[in-house]
């Protein structure tokens, strides 16, 4: 699954997404499924109970649960906000608990630090390739295409067969959870 996280008007993270879909099209290891937050539009935590309980009142919970649970691992496409990551990601990641378990997960663009330690503490395990974009505006086409540089796509190409890994490797916790 491929998480698209900021849900700012004036966002470069869907051309970005775009760019990076085409890499992992090439790579050819994973079945695809984007989600972007701002299509998404989950309301900040409104559930009543803990997410650890999996008793879920609202159909838009159900619905990102069911999403969450079917995917074996995922990719954030997520930009920097104040040496942080964006509101809407922890809030999503927030909604869930036993669905992100046992599953890896890594990052194009940024914000990865404070971003780990939130994906740590819902069982996610964040793997050290990624794709780190600085000065991403230099490969934007006045077009709005991203183009990427050889290096990102050396980079996606060895985080994406190091994702794979993970995946494979976590799947037997995955089937005792």
């Amino acid at each position: 699954m491929v998480i698209i996280a900021s849900v700012r008007e004036a966002r470069v993270g869907p051309a970005i997404a775009r760019w990076f879909l085409e890499e992992a099209r090439k790579n050819g290891k994973f079945e695809l499924e984007v989600v972007d937050l701002k299509e998404l539009g989950l309301p900040m935590l409104d559930e009543p109970r803990h997410p650890r309980f999996r008793q879920y009142e609202h159909d838009h919970t159900r619905a990102w649960s069911a999403r969450v649970d079917a995917a074996d691992a995922y990719v954030f496409v997520t930009p920097e906000y104040n040496y942080s990551m964006p509101p809407a990601l922890v809030n999503a990641v927030d909604y869930l608990l036993h669905e992100w378990t046992y599953k890896p997960a890594s990052f194009v663009m940024r914000s990865v630090q404070m971003a780990k330690q939130l994906l740590t503490g819902v069982g996610i395990m964040p793997i050290p390739q990624g794709v780190f974009i600085p000065f991403f505006l230099k490969q934007m086409g006045s077009d709005g295409v991203f183009a990427g540089d050889e290096g990102n796509g050396k980079a996606a190409s060895a985080m994406l067969d190091e994702l794979h890994k993970w995946a494979g490797a976590l799947a037997p916790l995955r089937a005792k959870a």
